[in-house]
């Protein structure tokens, strides 16, 4: 079995490095966008002299949004169904009723639960505040709330009202997020300048950044705009205490002085008492004129998608002596179209997704893609363990609990809890993803993996083994599909197929099977018949515990879990 397949007949370069700029303007903003990736990145292949991979065939493509979209491998069904389409336009519709399902929604929640609270990754109580705060991510993400009217309701929500550590309804659920940092101005002021700024402010918390412009003051300014958070500790638990929403200033560690609040670029703002002091940072951060929100976001998206931001790492994007930009006209176009069109997170998803550039293949054709920031082929990436689980339970059919691990935490014993536990490490970028000896056990003896795979309990197995009127080549596409999302090469489907002919062949045992000869008993002629139906329920057994085999070992392929 081979580990990993992308030897697949190649459909022939991808000549993007020619494409000039789009004449007409497309009636779909999204269509039209993408076109201008195109460009933009086919025109560093050119200066660079790059020849990019070929675009991925149906299987490649669906499989991958499916992933990156649904969080996890698309159902035989959907397989078939869109390998079946002629319609040349079969991709966009395939974008568009992702994007309209529950799916995205969930497995959105779940990316943006990383953006924003990525200590859940961390601890129990980064978890804890993840769980809490889907809420608020899910009400948004089902209305498509635009980015920058989300990023205001929680720069502005308040603080204080529940009096409880976590709250999970959805009308006090952003204050998780605020829980999350420990109700510690110093923390939320560095995880928002982050997520919404693009710099890494907080290492200049105790003394100037040593690599960068920041300054100690600076960071201070900027955390005094959250000074009026305050957080107590009862006994392990960080409660809120009333939220203080006019307080524009903070005591810096280590000293007596008073630092005032001031944005970033240094301006301080024109202060009315009756606009709070969050509601100030909220409008500057959101303004269209902002030089930092819009690019930071398109810039995780990007990031996201290719696995390497237009500028990498995301949350350096300013002030840094090094800074590198591998392609700064888009990068600028990028953010223009964000806040064109109002900041709809669909609308940037879907423009990205129906580039070429993105529906390239992860095949390596020539040696001028090994650069990531070229964008010459897709770069290969780990899941992350919700798509893997949820991906494994998709292909055999194994149903528990809920699709996401934020709609709650702990759980201990269960299969999901057990999975999560063991693969809950993660490398800093998905493409620097590598499996653990323990990962590669839990894999592939682990407990999710033997149920979902038993002939007795596995959905999908089942129906492939004892489905009368399927064929051996059948049950082997099928169960490629389900898996792999794609139909078996020709010389796979025929090793296959042999390993089960000869599974079954392997226990025959010669029996009589004719009518009673003269003098034979009719006891004789019904042992005999007994036999007969051992021998082909033996075989029958036989064939299901050799597409068991198959099943496990397409499960446990680097194909299946890496996204490519």
């Amino acid at each position: 079995m081979r580990s990993y397949c992308i030897g697949r007949v190649l459909a022939g370069i991808v000549a993007l490095a020619a494409l000039a700029p789009a004449t007409a303007a497309s009636p779909d903003p999204a269509r039209a966008l993408a076109e201008r990736i195109d460009y933009h990145v086919g025109a560093k292949w050119k200066e660079a002299n790059v020849t990019p991979t070929r675009v991925a065939d149906d299987s490649e493509f669906l499989r991958r949004v499916y992933l990156q979209m649904a969080g996890r491998v698309p159902s035989v069904t959907e397989t078939r169904a869109f390998l079946k389409d002629t319609d040349p336009d079969k991709r966009n519709k395939a974008l568009k009723q992702l994007l309209d399902g529950n799916r995205y929604v969930t497995h959105f929640v779940g990316v943006l639960n990383r953006w924003f609270i990525p200590e859940a990754d961390a601890d129990f109580r980064g978890q804890a505040a993840a769980s809490g705060f889907a809420g608020w991510l899910r009400d948004h993400l089902t209305k498509n709330t635009p980015y920058d009217e989300m990023t205001r309701d929680l720069l502005t929500t308040p603080v204080g009202g529940t009096g409880r550590a976590f709250a999970f309804n959805p009308r006090s659920a952003a204050e998780n997020y605020y829980t999350g940092k420990e109700l510690r101005p110093e923390n939320i002021g560095a995880a928002t300048a982050r997520l919404f700024l693009g710099f890494r402010l907080e290492c200049a918390q105790c003394h100037d950044h040593p690599f960068a412009d920041w300054r100690r003051e600076q960071f201070w300014e900027y955390a005094a705009f959250f000074s009026g958070i305050e957080g107590r500790n009862n006994n392990g638990q960080v409660l809120s205490q009333p939220d203080r929403p006019n307080l524009r200033e903070i005591k810096q560690p280590g000293s007596d002085k008073i630092i005032k609040a001031k944005l970033p670029n240094g301006v301080e703002p024109k202060w009315d008492d009756k606009v709070t002091t969050r509601k100030m940072l909220a409008d500057w951060v959101t303004a269209k004129d902002n030089p930092y929100f819009a690019r930071a976001t398109v810039n995780r998206l990007w990031d996201y998608f290719f696995g390497v931001g237009i500028i990498d790492p995301v949350d350096e994007m300013v002030g840094v002596d090094d800074l590198v930009i591998s392609h700064p006209e888009l990068l600028d176009e990028l953010a223009k179209a964000f806040v064109a069109n109002k900041y709809d997170l669909k609308f940037m998803v879907r423009a990205i997704m129906l580039s070429k550039t993105y529906q390239l293949s992860s095949a390596r054709t020539h040696e001028s893609q090994d650069d990531p920031r070229v964008f010459a082929r897709f770069t290969l990436r780990g899941m992350t363990p919700d798509q893997l689980y949820d991906s494994v339970a998709q292909a055999t059919g194994y149903q528990e609990g809920g699709p996401g691990r934020f709609f709650g935490f702990g759980g201990g014993g269960s299969p999901r809890a057990d999975f999560m536990s063991r693969f809950s490490e993660q490398a800093a970028k998905a493409t620097e993803t590598q499996t653990s000896i323990l990962q590669a056990l839990c894999l592939m003896n682990g407990k999710l993996v033997e149920t979902a795979t038993n002939l007795q309990t596995s959905q999908t197995l089942s129906a492939v083994v004892e489905n009368p009127f399927m064929s051996p080549e059948e049950r082997v596409d099928t169960l490629y599909l389900a898996v792999l999302s794609r139909l078996p090469s020709e010389t796979e489907k025929g090793r296959m197929v042999r390993f089960v002919e000869q599974a079954v062949k392997a226990g025959d045992d010669k029996c009589c099977c004719e009518a009673p000869a003269d003098g034979l008993r009719v006891t004789k002629f019904l042992e005999e018949v007994a036999r007969m139906g051992k021998a082909v329920a033996d075989r029958d057994k036989r064939r299901g515990e050799a597409l068991a085999d198959i099943f496990w070992t397409l499960l446990n392929s680097s194909e299946f879990v890496f996204i490519h």
